[in-house]
């Protein structure tokens, strides 16, 4: 090892973009485009929306696409996820996850919902006596 590396300064042109331990840099904007915001899909995207690969979208060239988006699409090929899960298992940032998610939405790749508020979920009470009634079966 040289002085250069014990020092953090890498011995190669460019190196500086990159990290020993975590491999090259790629910063969030450069994922993006530049783009801070989701499309004008209108769709929101907070933590808990639901992302599901769209079953009947067109089929999408995905080697036009970026390979962030792959990953995103990959992910929701084996089950329905919240976008806080796909930033976590794509090891991305949620805001980067967000605008990813607003192009595959537009172009008709996956659909996101959003959970039943816990207001509109039935009484825990009436359950209960749905279940007892069922086991008085």
């Amino acid at each position: 090892m040289t002085d250069d590396m014990t020092r953090g300064v890498p011995d190669l042109p460019g190196g500086q973009w990159y990290d020993n331990d975590a491999g090259p840099l790629v910063r969030p904007y450069a994922m993006t485009g530049g783009r801070t915001h989701p499309g004008p899909c209108g769709v929101p995207f907070d933590l808990i929306a639901l992302v599901t690969l769209d079953p009947g979208a067109p089929a999408t060239d995905h080697v036009a696409l970026g390979p962030e988006h792959r990953a995103l699409i990959e992910l929701c090929r084996t089950e329905t996820q919240s976008v806080a899960e796909l930033a976590a298992d794509a090891d991305l940032p949620v805001g980067v996850v967000r605008v990813l998610l607003g192009d595959l939405v537009e172009l008709g790749s996956v659909t996101v919902s959003r959970p039943v508020p816990p207001a509109h979920l039935p009484d825990e009470r009436i359950l209960r006596e749905v279940i007892d009634g069922l086991r008085a079966l």
